[in-house]
């Protein structure tokens, strides 16, 4: 069985104070003890800290390392790859500590850094940006050249600060207690650096119905809440809860589950594809085009779901290849067999042109104008589809679409 790479958080309700343990995928927060349910937001990225085992002798500093979880997907003449990521890497060059976190963030339950955090923070030098940068340069070292485009989808992006302290001039990790530098030059000193106390803001969105009041509904790692009395849709975004359109594919039969996918309708620079008959030149699909096709609007789907990269793309390129034209329905499904919405919009907009580049034939052509393609989205909607639940898969009939159980089951770690 594979293991779980998601990291532990220790937290306290803010309503009563009560312990609870979360995981990092985790958005939603239901305290067992005062029964008090919360949606989590942050600016941006979550800011997490190891706990320390030094002494109260010891002045502990927390040094700053970018945490990259995700897949990350790499265009060339040759075709599409993708690798599934998790690193960690210094926010502060500095050669007297650790490049990463190594396993740490995996094993050991960390907090949330909040204003209320005790010790001095080290404030990043380098942006995450910056850093991917560099992870890609080594991810990518070996893959065929030139890299065309490259994407990086699902992110689950966070600062996690490590504790250290000074003692004899050198440097201990204050989790093990152990030196993890070599005698420190003479001009070493802490001040050098950028530091302060602890900068992060976490919120805690009460989980009522910003319309009628009522109590919402959602999966604990849900990018979106769900009213049951007005039957609207809220997407948390900076730190409020904005309203947003979905649909679903109505199904005669009782044995389905249902999974979110992204429409999205853009217009395309660089190519001609405005039209589904476009679509099918582009495609190069086995089909005669149709005179009212040249009318019918092009549209990009993809999962709104995390799931591996392998199968991401296939999901992606599979669904917009079918183009699913049956007449949808306003709301959400009537039930509760619902796979979780846990890819972001912001994620689903940058798999457009990776999307575009899985479809588009010959390869050659392909190689040829990706460089030069702009995507500019105008408009999308959540929809639901439903699917079979078969012994081994599911299955969307309509659309000829099939996903492994466990290839679902596996992307909680994602």
């Amino acid at each position: 069985m594979e293991r779980n790479i998601n990291f532990l958080i220790d937290h306290q309700c803010p309503q009563c104070g009560g312990p609870a343990t979360l995981r990092e995928t985790d958005r939603l927060f239901a305290c067992k003890f005062c029964q008090v349910t919360s949606y989590l937001l942050t600016d941006r990225y979550f800011k997490y800290l190891l706990p320390h085992n030094g002494s109260n002798q010891e002045q502990i500093f927390y040094f700053p390392y970018w945490r990259f979880k995700g897949m990350l997907f790499s265009v060339s003449p040759l075709g599409i790859k993708e690798r599934f990521v998790d690193v960690s890497h210094q926010a502060i060059g500095s050669r007297h500590m650790p490049i990463s976190l190594g396993l740490r963030s995996q094993t050991l339950k960390l907090k949330f850094v909040t204003p209320k955090s005790e010790g001095i923070f080290l404030k990043p030098i380098h942006s995450s940006k910056q850093v991917m940068d560099l992870l890609d340069e080594r991810f990518l070292k070996d893959l065929p050249k030139p890299v065309l485009h490259k994407d990086h989808i699902g992110e689950n992006l966070s600062l996690i600060f490590a504790p250290f302290y000074l003692k004899a001039n050198k440097i201990y990790d204050a989790i093990l207690n152990q030196p993890v530098s070599a005698q420190l030059p003479d001009d070493f000193l802490l001040k050098n650096f950028n530091d302060g106390p602890a900068d992060a803001h976490l919120k805690f969105l009460p989980m009522l119905c910003p319309e009628c009041g009522w109590d919402l509904w959602g999966q604990r790692d849900s990018l979106i809440l769900f009213c049951k009395n007005c039957e609207s849709v809220w997407y948390p975004d900076h730190q409020q809860l904005q309203k947003i359109q979905t649909a679903f594919l109505t199904t005669e039969s009782s044995n389905t589950l249902y999974l979110p996918f992204w429409r999205i309708r853009a217009r395309i620079d660089g190519i001609s594809l405005s039209s589904y008959a476009d679509f099918i030149r582009i495609a190069n699909l086995p089909k005669v085009v149709q005179s009212q096709w040249e009318n019918e609007p092009f549209r990009f789907w993809g999962p709104a779901f995390k799931v591996r990269p392998q199968r991401y793309l296939k999901l992606a390129t599979g669904i917009t290849i079918s183009q699913p034209t049956q007449k949808l329905t306003h709301g959400m499904p009537n039930t509760d067999q619902l796979v979780s919405m846990n890819l972001a919009l912001t994620e689903a907009l940058e798999t457009l042109k990776l999307n575009l580049a899985g479809l588009i034939r010959p390869r050659q052509l392909m190689a040829d104008s990706i460089q030069h393609i702009q995507i500019v989205p105008k408009s999308y909607l959540l929809v639901y589809l439903p699917f079979e639940i078969g012994s081994h898969e599911f299955i969307q009939p309509d659309i000829n679409l099939a996903i492994n159980k466990n290839q679902l089951s596996l992307a909680s770690n994602l």
